[in-house]
């Protein structure tokens, strides 16, 4: 077939389904690259200082700077090096907790934790019939939960449904976790890329550490950077001030046999433009760009899916938001877009919105309603 589309690939792309390097990142690389003073030395352990304190505020924002002696950060290979840093991490110092994980969630969370010698759990999250979050079983599921146990949570762009809390959802979570005393772990891969509002998509986060409640963050700048390969993210823990030396001390042992050193050329970027307040504008306004083309294509896609009639809702496109979207297709239907249209998804009938582009919108939707329209006839 001459019209393929890949809808698996978990990176941004743009209109013409290729890579964007950010014009802030591509500034902040010439800066770095006529500073004659810079050498290829290993970073300390915990990573690049400055990296870590305009990281912590990204996520947390005035709570960093107001209680600098309660987060505790260090630079991480990007998001999943970061998780596994907390599995470990839990491991160690929170021995026999279960770790309570969203179903669905990302693919790769059960590898790292399981890898991490951790016992898994899950929690519903997502109601398949009516396509939205199953708010109702989370605080089922959490009342449940033994106390102690750490419950792992998307702070934005849940991967893969798209559907996150809303702020009074949000508000209820935190109520019935601080009620049976649960650890929050917040995965915050898609700051900023969500909604193209970096504190919007930092609420749950803030929410929680000003209920008093300490923390567990991995972040990643992979996808609002753009920096796949560059493996960049850091790890934060908002702890009692008295036990900040001990629990840093303690992350470092984990870094320490896990990689040595991270790397420094994305660190270097990354706190660049967060540092550079012309580049740190244009960076929100690139997350914008990113963001709302995103959402562009949901509202094209729901709208040729309309227009075509094709059976069912179908609301859910232009109401999840992030890179992913839960389309609420079968695995049959999934399987024969693949072998009939050349269309590329996971059999959970998750797609990546960055492989639909206005060039490709209108084949996606009718080879979408060809297999719906199909299986209801049948």
């Amino acid at each position: 077939s001459p019209i393929k589309i890949n809808l698996g690939v978990g990176a941004y792309r743009t209109n013409e389904g290729k890579p964007w390097v950010l014009p802030c990142v591509a500034k902040a690389e010439q800066l770095i690259a006529s500073q004659t003073d810079l050498n290829h030395e290993y970073l300390p352990i915990d990573g690049l200082k400055t990296l870590q304190d305009c990281a912590a505020k990204l996520m947390l924002g005035e709570f960093a700077n107001k209680n600098k002696e309660s987060v505790v950060s260090i630079q991480s290979l990007s998001g999943t090096g970061a998780l596994r840093i907390g599995g470990e991490f839990i491991r160690d110092w929170l021995p026999g907790r279960q770790i309570y994980l969203s179903n669905p969630t990302w693919g790769n969370h059960n590898s790292v934790f399981i890898k991490s010698g951790l016992k898994l759990s899950e929690y519903r999250y997502y109601n398949p019939k009516t396509l939205t979050l199953d708010y109702d079983a989370i605080i089922t599921d959490f009342k449940k939960a033994p106390e102690g146990s750490v419950i792992l949570l998307h702070a934005c762009a849940h991967n893969p449904t798209g559907i996150d809390p809303t702020p009074e959802q949000w508000k209820g979570i935190a109520e019935v976790m601080k009620t049976n005393k649960l650890i929050p772990f917040f995965d915050c891969a898609y700051q900023g890329f969500a909604t193209g509002s970096l504190e919007r998509d930092r609420y749950a986060m803030e929410l929680f550490v000003n209920l008093g409640f300490e923390i567990i963050i991995a972040q990643s700048f992979a996808k609002n950077f753009g920096l796949y390969g560059e493996r960049i993210g850091c790890f934060h823990v908002v702890c009692k001030p008295e036990h900040s030396a001990a629990v840093r001390s303690q992350l470092k042992l984990v870094a320490r046999h896990m990689y040595s050193n991270p790397p420094t050329y994305g660190a270097r970027i990354v706190t660049t433009v967060l540092n550079n307040p012309t580049l740190f504008q244009e960076w929100k306004e690139n997350l914008l760009t990113m963001s709302g083309r995103i959402k562009q294509v949901r509202d094209l896609l729901f709208a040729e899916l309309k227009k075509l009639g094709t059976p069912g809702d179908w609301s859910h496109i232009v109401n999840q938001i992030g890179m992913f979207t839960y389309t609420g297709l079968s695995e049959k239907q999934c399987e024969q877009l693949t072998s009939k249209f050349h269309v590329y998804l996971l059999k959970s009938g998750r797609i990546s919105m960055a492989g639909i582009n206005t060039n490709n919108v209108k084949y996606l939707a009718q080879s979408i309603h060809s297999v719906v329209s199909n299986q209801s006839k049948l």
